[in-house]
């Protein structure tokens, strides 16, 4: 069974920097495009940063710049580097398959940005 265990969460004031993990199962994590999505309060699900399996990189505007997604093939790991953070980035952090069909939700990573 695939299994997704998000880590790196935290609370951290405005500017401020985290950097989160994602371990995953190889079986989906070398042939997929992997993406880190989050959820805020009374919002929908959104993806906010991809990775293809060759390393090409997308973000959704509201992150570029500030947001830096890598993986790990030795480890099976997508990482986000989140620098410059607003109290808008508040939300539960996921990692899950990008651009293809979804596996099941992990419990997720919290991010508060809060002075």
């Amino acid at each position: 069974q695939v299994q997704l265990v998000e880590s790196g969460g935290g609370l951290v004031q405005p500017g401020g920097s985290l950097r989160l993990s994602c371990a995953t199962s190889g079986s989906i994590f070398s042939i997929n495009a992997m993406g880190w999505y989050r959820q805020a309060p009374g919002k929908e699900r959104e993806l906010v940063a991809a990775i293809s399996s060759g390393g090409s990189t997308n973000y959704a505007d509201s992150v570029k710049g500030r947001f830096t997604i890598s993986r790990d093939y030795a480890k099976n790991t997508v990482s986000l580097q989140m620098n410059s953070l607003k109290s808008e980035d508040t939300a539960v952090y996921y990692c899950n398959v990008a651009f293809a069909r979804l596996r099941p939700w992990g419990q997720g990573t919290q991010v508060t940005v809060s002075s």
